[in-house]
C-alpha cells in the first residue's frame, strides 16, 4: 500500500474522511491553513491519513483517522509505522497526542505501537453528547 505525502490538493478528500470520523469535523479550510504551515507533515490514502506537527526535536499527531469501513485491518497500523519511519530518520525524540477518553479502539492501538499515557485533558473534545475528556499520551522513541 503507497501512502502520498499530503499537500493541499488532498483538502476535500480529508475533511470528508473527517466528516464520517469525528463529530466535530474540520473543514477544508482549516486542513488548508495546517498544510499552508511549515511544521506540519502527513500522510493519507482513500482509506485513511495522519497529519502531525513537527517542531525541533518533538512530533504531535494532530489528526489521525481511518474510514469505519476499514478499521482494525491494520490500516491504523500502517500510517502510525510511516509517521514513527520519518520521525527516527528526522531524530525525533518524542511523539504526542490526545485521544478521546471513550475511543477505546484508538487508545488500544496506541498502547499497542508503544505510546503510554501521561494525562487527562478534562473537557477537551466536543461532542453530540457534550465535552469529553482527553487522554495525552506520548511515545518515547529514545527509550
Amino acid at each position: 500500500m503507497l501512502l502520498s505525502k499530503i499537500s493541499i490538493p488532498h483538502v476535500q478528500a480529508l475533511a470528508t474522511l473527517h466528516m464520517v470520523s469525528f463529530d466535530e469535523p474540520w473543514t477544508e479550510h482549516a486542513f488548508a491553513m495546517l498544510l499552508k504551515l511549515p511544521t506540519t507533515i502527513g500522510w493519507c490514502d482513500e482509506k485513511g491519513f495522519i497529519l502531525c506537527s513537527h517542531v525541533l526535536d518533538e512530533m504531535e499527531i494532530i489528526t489521525f483517522c481511518v474510514h469505519p469501513s476499514c478499521r482494525r485491518q491494520g490500516y491504523g497500523e500502517l500510517l502510525l509505522r510511516t509517521m514513527f519511519d520519518y520521525a527516527t530518520n528526522m531524530n525525533v525524540s518524542k511523539i504526542f497526542l490526545d485521544v478521546r477518553i471513550d475511543n477505546i479502539g484508538a487508545i488500544q492501538l496506541y498502547k499497542k505501537m508503544g505510546f503510554v499515557e501521561n494525562g487527562i485533558r478534562k473537557g477537551y473534545y466536543k461532542t453530540r453528547q457534550g465535552p469529553k475528556d482527553a487522554v495525552c499520551m506520548v511515545y518515547d522513541i529514545l527509550r
